[in-house]
């Protein structure tokens, strides 16, 4: 492993929970827009197939500027995309 990829592994490690609310958040707002993977990158010269797949899986250190063209793509603003899903208690 070269030090730029254990760098990145690094970052990953410490933001894990963050990247992994990031790409549930795109996953289920690609998934609304019936959209595949493939769909979602053919909507932005920064994207292909394997980065949408690594985002939505919490294993991709992207740029706030790549976050934008996935919202863009999902026409959504980007804080949905980084929001924290609130836990709704059933009431009986």
């Amino acid at each position: 492993m070269t030090d730029k990829e254990e760098q990145k592994s690094r970052v990953i490690e410490k933001y894990e929970g963050i990247y992994k609310r990031i790409g549930s958040n795109i996953k289920k707002y690609r998934n609304k827009a019936k959209l595949t993977q493939e769909q979602l990158a053919d909507k932005s010269p920064k994207l292909d197939r394997a980065k949408i797949s690594d985002m939505e899986n919490g294993k991709e250190d992207f740029m706030f500027s790549t976050l934008l063209e996935v919202a863009n793509g999902l026409n959504v603003d980007v804080e949905k995309l980084t929001k924290k899903e609130r836990m709704v208690k059933k009431t009986e």
